[in-house]
């Protein structure tokens, strides 16, 4: 019998949930930047309910870029966070927040040439967790949301949303991640 404990796997598979839709939370903002030099999040969303809570569904970017616009719009907006006008977030504005998020499976070639498979969210993949309303931010189990949020809960100051903020509505920070959408 001979065995190579060196030799690697030939296909790497990190899909823990299969293909649907999930409602999902950001569990982790991870800030990086693009081969371009544009600001880039990664989030990884996690699964909030049914028999794969808890797992991760996929990991994603949000592209701080002019091409990068439109979907990060969406994303927003699914999420229940301001999507027009200038914006301005900070990363843990998005832990905790909820939306329906599609999942799907996707394949490469690592340089290795190792095969990869994990999940991917499509362009159009995220969806409001709470019908007919701008926000799913603290969104209960019945749908109902628990801050009464309208979608204006980034406020810049790092506070989560969940917080009273007594700030100015009026006033205006001069931040490098202020969005014109």
């Amino acid at each position: 019998m001979e065995i190579d404990f060196d030799a690697q796997d030939a296909i790497s598979d990190f899909i823990s949930v299969p293909a649907g839709t999930y409602l999902c939370r950001i569990a982790e903002v991870r800030t990086g930047s693009t081969r371009a030099g544009d600001e880039r999040w990664s989030i990884r969303l996690v699964v909030s309910e049914g028999m794969h809570v808890g797992k991760q569904a996929s990991w994603d970017s949000l592209v701080f870029s002019v091409r990068g616009r439109t979907r990060a719009r969406l994303m927003l907006q699914a999420f229940g966070l301001p999507s027009k006008g200038k914006v301005q977030l900070q990363p843990a504005d998005l832990e905790g927040c909820t939306a329906l998020v599609e999942v799907r499976p996707s394949e490469y070639q690592a340089p290795s040439g190792q095969i990869v498979r994990r999940n991917e969210v499509p362009y159009d993949g995220y969806r409001s967790a709470v019908d007919g309303a701008d926000s799913s931010r603290g969104a209960t189990e019945d749908g109902a949301s628990g801050n009464g949020a309208s979608g204006n809960g980034a406020s810049g100051n790092g506070a989560s949303g969940n917080e009273p903020t007594d700030q100015e509505p009026d006033r205006q920070i001069a931040d490098s991640r202020e969005i014109p959408f």
